[in-house]
């Protein structure tokens, strides 16, 4: 069996904390045999993301799907900022409220993947 890749330092941009956490546990749980993910911290608002980025220094960075497209660009600028190089991944707004949690869970085990093999760690 190959060695997992990683590990790879996650951010979570989310106004539902342990929604979350609960979310990308599930995610890294089934991802744990390819990838090593840690999360983290979890912010609240756009204005956590900053400090956090600074403190953490994260690989990867995901806003969920209750940010606009607008307010998940600002997200992305301002890791990218404080981290340059840092993955940013936007969860399609509205996929939550339209399809449940399990499709966020879905919609990142098709696209987590790709994204941290394209990262060297």
């Amino acid at each position: 069996m190959p060695e997992s890749k990683g590990p790879f330092i996650l951010i979570t941009v989310n106004t539902s904390p342990t929604r979350a956490k609960q979310l990308i546990s599930r995610m890294t749980e089934e991802l744990k045999d390819r990838y090593e993910i840690r999360h983290v911290t979890n912010c609240e608002t756009i204005e956590e993301v900053s400090p956090a980025v600074k403190e953490y220094q994260p690989d990867v960075l995901f806003s969920a799907s209750m940010w606009s497209s607008e307010e998940a660009e600002q997200i992305r600028k301002v890791a990218e900022k404080e981290r340059p190089g840092i993955k940013t991944h936007a969860i399609p707004q509205g996929l939550r409220v339209e399809r449940g949690p399990d499709a966020i869970v879905e919609y990142l085990l098709e696209n987590v993947p790709a994204l941290l093999d394209s990262m060297d760690v």
